[in-house]
Order: C-alpha cells, then sequence, then structure tokens
C-alpha cells in the first residue's frame, strides 16, 4: 500500500473568487469585478506560499470568470447607454 503525501489546503482567497467569479456569471455580474480582485489575491497568496497552500488554479479561474463578469456589466452599460441616446435622439 503506497502513501500519497496530503495535498497543501487551498488559499481561502482562491475558493471564495472562484464562488464569487461562478455567481458573477450566474446570478450577478456584479460580483465580477469583486472575483477579478479575490482571485488576483489568491494567485499572490499561493505564489508567496512556497508551496504551503494551492489553490492557484481555482483562484485563476475565479479572477477570469470575474474578467468576464465585469466586461458582462460594460456590455450591460452601453447598451442602455445607447439605448437612452437613441430615445433622446427620436
Amino acid at each position: 500500500m503506497s502513501v500519497h503525501p496530503a495535498s497543501p489546503p487551498n488559499a481561502s482567497a482562491a475558493v471564495t473568487a472562484l464562488v464569487l467569479g461562478i455567481l458573477g456569471i450566474v446570478l450577478c455580474p456584479l460580483l465580477g469585478p469583486i472575483a477579478w480582485v479575490v482571485g488576483r489575491k489568491g494567485e499572490q497568496e499561493v505564489d508567496a506560499s512556497g508551496g504551503a497552500i494551492g489553490g492557484r488554479g481555482m483562484a485563476t479561474a475565479g479572477k477570469v470568470l470575474g474578467i468576464i463578469g465585469t466586461c458582462l456589466i460594460a456590455i450591460v452599460i452601453a447598451g442602455l447607454l445607447l439605448l437612452v441616446a437613441g430615445s433622446d435622439a427620436a
């Protein structure tokens, strides 16, 4: 029987970023910028730990989802501005 070494615990910021990123895409894009910031913090936390903590992939995924959520916000705002500008022109 072989014994596998325990993997390091995940950074709490990494888990939080992933959850916020998913929620930002599915439910509320306003969580996107928060996921983006928390994901970057999680990446830095994992990098600074020297391997003592894991979860860099989760932090990166949360950050990317946060970026996508932020872009969705920008698209919605641009659409609303165009809608308002179009209604003023008529």
